[in-house]
């Protein structure tokens, strides 16, 4: 959520790119579920899985298609870890190692190209108050980040963040706010 020159996160859960079959469709599908699935089955890429979602009912407030994800079960486990990374793949950490890390602001073409499948990339929709004082005025869009090792080649954090207010204002999220929000890790974690 942003207000102008403030922000803040609500970490609900994990987004899951699958590819394969939704009803009568096949392809690749944006699926939400929860922290406590997440505990449980440990999700990660090369994992088959199965189970019921609905489509999100507001589009602009969901990254994924479903959501409400329920009846999960394992046809397959992941075959071993993987390459190490760069893209960095593996079962996600808790919600609150995330929140914990803190974020850069990651380019969508880089997102798009190179992190989508990487655990600590992440696209996040973002519900904008552009008036603070009429807050039913609002604004969506989608941003990127990364959580990841600040020494990640295939990092680039793009241009910097306009963000509308009142009356045809903007805030402009210059880099310090990054580097602020990562400045207690070192390059590699």
């Amino acid at each position: 959520m942003r207000s102008f020159d403030q922000r803040s996160h609500s970490y609900l859960g994990y987004v899951l790119r699958i590819n394969g079959a939704c009803g009568d469709q096949t392809g690749e599908f944006l699926i939400a579920v929860g922290e406590g699935a997440h505990k449980k089955h440990q999700f990660q890429t090369g994992m088959k899985i199965k189970g019921q979602s609905v489509r999100v009912d507001d589009p602009r407030k969901e990254t994924a298609a479903f959501y409400k994800t329920i009846g999960l079960n394992l046809v397959k486990a992941a075959e071993g870890n993987g390459p190490i990374g760069p893209p960095f793949r593996g079962a996600p950490p808790d919600l609150e190692t995330y929140r914990r890390r803190g974020h850069r602001r990651l380019d969508t073409r880089t997102y798009d190209s190179k992190c989508t499948t990487c655990i600590w990339g992440c696209c996040m929709p973002v519900e904008m108050i552009i008036d603070q004082w009429n807050p039913s005025k609002k604004q969506y869009w989608f941003e990127t980040f990364c959580y990841g090792p600040k020494s990640c080649p295939f990092y680039w954090p793009g241009s910097v963040r306009k963000v509308p207010g009142r009356k045809g204002m903007s805030y402009t999220e210059e880099d310090w706010v990054d580097e602020d929000s990562t400045a207690h890790r070192g390059p590699d974690d």
